[in-house]
C-alpha cells in the first residue's frame, strides 16, 4: 500500500488524484489530520486514516501495511518543521516501509540563505539515516507562491518587493504528477532527485511583465528595502520567524539558490510543464 500524508492540501490532494490514474485505489491510502475533509477520496476507494505528525501513535495507525510512505512537508519553519519531519520518517520505517518519499525542495542545503531549505537539507539527512531506501523530491518553488507574493499587485499594479532574482516557479499540478510517477514506479529514483523545475527562471520584474501582457494594464515593478518589507510584514502581524523565513525567499533568489532549470519534471510527466504564464493568466482570468 502506498500511504500519502497532506492529502487534503494542495500537494497531497493532487498527487493521490493522479496517483490513482496510475494504480487501483485499494492499494492507495492517506494520513490526514482531519479524515472528514477527505470523504471524496474515500468515496472514491482510498483507505483514509488520521494521522498527525505529532503525535506517532496515530502515524503507526495511518501507515499500517505501509510499503511506501510520501511524506509531503510541513508548512513551517525551523526546528520544529524538522521534528515533525523526523517523526513521520520513524513512523513509516516503523510500520515497515520499504520506501520513504519526502517532498524536499531545489535548494536544498544546510547553507542555503532560505530557512525552509536548511529544514529540507536537515530532513535529507535524517532520511540518509533512516535504514531503508529514500527518495527526496527537489521539487522546484510554487508557482503558486509568485502569486501570493503578487498578491494586491494584481489589483493595484503595483509590484512593491524586495530585490530578487530568477526562479523556476513550478505548478503544483505538474509536480503532483512527477509524484504519482516515482510512486507508481518504486525505486525509480533513490536518494535525492535533480530539480524538478519548469523550463524557464522568471524574476518579479518579468512577471510584472507578463501581467501586463496578458491584462493589457500597466504593472510597475518597484524595489522595496528589506528592512522596509520586514517591517510591513510585521505591521500586518506576521511572526517573526515566519517575517525572516518570507525575506530568506528574495536573499536566496538574487544568490541565484532558485534559477537552476533541469529536463527530469518534463522527462517525469511526460510533457512540457506547465509555463509561469500559463499560471498566471488562469490566476488573472
Amino acid at each position: 500500500m502506498i500511504i500519502v500524508t497532506g492529502a487534503t492540501g494542495l500537494l497531497g490532494r493532487q498527487t493521490v488524484d493522479r496517483l490513482l490514474h496510475r494504480v487501483p485505489a485499494h492499494r492507495v491510502g492517506v494520513s490526514v489530520r482531519d479524515p472528514e475533509k477527505a470523504e471524496s477520496l474515500l468515496a472514491r476507494g482510498v483507505r483514509v486514516r488520521k494521522g498527525s505528525f505529532t503525535d506517532p501513535e496515530s502515524l503507526a495507525h495511518a501507515f499500517e501495511g505501509a510499503t511506501q510512505v510520501l511524506i509531503v512537508s510541513v508548512d513551517q519553519f525551523g526546528e520544529e518543521a524538522v521534528q515533525q519531519h523526523r517523526t513521520a520518517i520513524e513512523a513509516a520505517v516503523k510500520a515497515g516501509a520499504r520506501r520513504v518519499l519526502y517532498t524536499s525542495h531545489m535548494a536544498a542545503s544546510p547553507a542555503s540563505r532560505f530557512q525552509a531549505c536548511r529544514d529540507h537539507a536537515a530532513t535529507e539527512e535524517i532520511l540518509r539515516s533512516c535504514g531503508v531506501p529514500y527518495t527526496a523530491l527537489r521539487n522546484g518553488f510554487y508557482a503558486a507562491s509568485a502569486l501570493q507574493f503578487l498578491g494586491p499587485a494584481l489589483d493595484s499594479g503595483q509590484v512593491a518587493l524586495p530585490e530578487d532574482g530568477p526562479v523556476s516557479w513550478t505548478a503544483h499540478a505538474d509536480l503532483a504528477e512527477a509524484a504519482a510517477a516515482i510512486l507508481a514506479d518504486e525505486g525509480g529514483y533513490d536518494g535525492p532527485t535533480p530539480p524538478l523545475t519548469a523550463t524557464r527562471s522568471l524574476t518579479f520584474d518579468d512577471l510584472a511583465g507578463l501581467a501586463a501582457d496578458i491584462t493589457g494594464r500597466p504593472f510597475t515593478r518597484t524595489v522595496v528595502p528589506d528592512d522596509t518589507f520586514r517591517r510591513h510584514l510585521a505591521e500586518a502581524g506576521v511572526p517573526a520567524d515566519r517575517v525572516e523565513g518570507l525575506m530568506g525567499v528574495f536573499t536566496a533568489a538574487r544568490a541565484g539558490e532558485f534559477a537552476a532549470q533541469d529536463p527530469t519534471l518534463t522527462a517525469l510527466i511526460g510533457r512540457a510543464p506547465v509555463d509561469p504564464a500559463a499560471v498566471l493568466r488562469e490566476r488573472l482570468a
